[in-house]
């Protein structure tokens, strides 16, 4: 009898709930007491919440203590490419045996109740960094916070990135709201970093620690990070001083950094001692996320053309972007644009539209959830700007094509609106990777006759 691949599993884990999300802890809490609560044999946790910047703050963040010495442990979602990537032990993706008897042990134990996807493969998660022997796990909220699986451990260190409006018809209307949910990771006598936020959002924030007694370490209060001609500017109770430039791309990194070294600097507060300015200096440097703005070769595009990826999908990432977009004058800037039918495309394109040369609207390749070529073009006819050449592909290959056999000169293209097509862009760049290594070694094979 062949053992069943994770792949296999996963699967059979989509049909236990009827809905992909139903924000709730007691399907969590009855798994993990069948589990003997892995949930309180973790290492020192980070809990990180917030709508954007909670990835890249985490990959630095990771980056800082593995400079120190420290082995790191990380859960991260959703995943880009392989399902693996979202449980990291020691620095490595779990190994598909591993992951593959974890998640049979969570069926297991789960029985046939009622749970969805994301809570079962957390519980999953925590068993699996429950018997890993890392000093300290970084663990990344999945969706809100007050009621995310993620929210059942105790943790040593609380991060909140900038807050705004994404998943609002799970969180709330207003970023408000929104922020009360993210306020849920919040303990009490557990400092948490926040990082800078919206007034309408720092309001909640500040109120549920003033309730619980959670010290707070703000951003533009007690620290603040400015960028410098040789790198960046950090201040807070110590004092200033200087430190490189982030590794990752765009002005909105240097506020990410911000939070990470504010929590790396707590953290040497907190019995990690090796993570001194050293440390936080080669992590910056060295720190990577991918699919955000993540330069990727693409052998098809022309000489000279550069192709970049970015997962960001709200109004704030359309923002970050922006920003970056306004960087980016050295070449016209041609967007390929696929989203999710549960976001809102006109507030992610409205601040992009006025650097774009052209706009190239996809579906989602295999996502049903996508939102077509057409609405998504639809969405840009809403910022009243109809002069930017628009259009719908079938495929990315095709969008690529289009786009280099439009314009003359060398351009950049730029894929976002979605994790989701970020991820598949990956794929086809691995998959073309495997290919080609496949076809050396065949092309190599017949010399090595003989």
């Amino acid at each position: 009898m062949v053992d069943p691949t994770s792949h296999e599993i996963l699967a059979r884990l989509t049909g236990l709930h009827p809905k992909k999300i139903d924000l709730s802890l007691g399907r969590m809490e009855r798994l993990l007491a069948r589990l003997d609560h892995p949930e309180l044999k973790l290492p020192p946790v980070v809990h990180v919440a917030g709508t954007n910047g909670k990835g890249s703050v985490g990959a630095m963040l990771s980056a800082m203590l593995r400079a120190a010495g420290y082995a790191v442990d990380a859960y991260v979602s959703p995943h880009l490419v392989h399902f693996n990537e979202r449980i990291v032990l020691g620095g490595e993706n779990i190994d598909e045996r591993s992951l593959a008897n974890i998640l049979e042990e969570c069926e297991a134990a789960n029985d046939g109740a009622p749970i969805t996807f994301f809570e079962i493969t957390t519980a999953a998660a925590f068993v699996a960094f429950s018997r890993s022997p890392a000093d300290i796990l970084l663990l990344e909220v999945g969706l809100g916070g007050r009621l995310d699986a993620t929210n059942v451990m105790t943790p040593r260190l609380s991060a909140i990135t900038p807050v705004s409006s994404d998943h609002q018809q799970f969180l709330g209307d207003t970023v408000s709201e929104i922020a009360t949910e993210k306020a849920g990771i919040l303990k009490p006598d557990i400092t948490t970093v926040i990082g800078p936020q919206s007034s309408a959002a720092e309001a909640p924030i500040v109120a549920k620690a003033a309730q619980l007694g959670t010290p707070l370490l703000r951003a533009g209060r007690d620290w603040d990070v400015l960028p410098t001609a040789t790198g960046l500017q950090y201040r807070d109770a110590s004092g200033t001083c200087n430190f490189p430039s982030p590794a990752l791309v765009g002005r909105h990194q240097i506020d990410n950094a911000g939070i990470a070294i504010t929590c790396a600097r707590q953290l040497a507060t907190l019995g990690f001692e090796q993570l001194g300015d050293p440390a936080i200096s080669r992590g910056l440097e060295t720190a990577v996320w991918p699919g955000r703005l993540q330069q990727l070769p693409w052998p098809s595009l022309p000489a000279g053309w550069e192709l970049w990826l970015d997962g960001g999908h709200n109004p704030a990432a359309g923002e970050v972007l922006a920003q970056q977009a306004g960087v980016w004058s050295d070449r016209p800037l041609h967007l390929v644009v696929g989203m999710l039918n549960t976001k809102d495309p006109d507030g992610f394109m409205a601040p992009l539209a006025r650097w774009a040369a052209s706009v190239t609207a996809i579906d989602i390749p295999n996502e049903q959830a996508s939102l077509t070529g057409p609405e998504i073009i639809a969405a840009l006819g809403g910022q009243g700007d109809s002069a930017i050449p628009a259009r719908t592909m079938p495929d990315l290959d095709s969008a690529f094509a289009e786009i280099a056999a439009s314009d003359q000169q060398p351009g950049r293209i730029l894929v976002c609106g979605s994790l989701y097509l970020v991820g598949k862009v990956l794929g086809e760049a691995e998959q073309a990777r495997s290919d080609a290594a496949t076809n050396d070694v065949a092309r190599a094979a017949p010399a090595q006759i003989g």
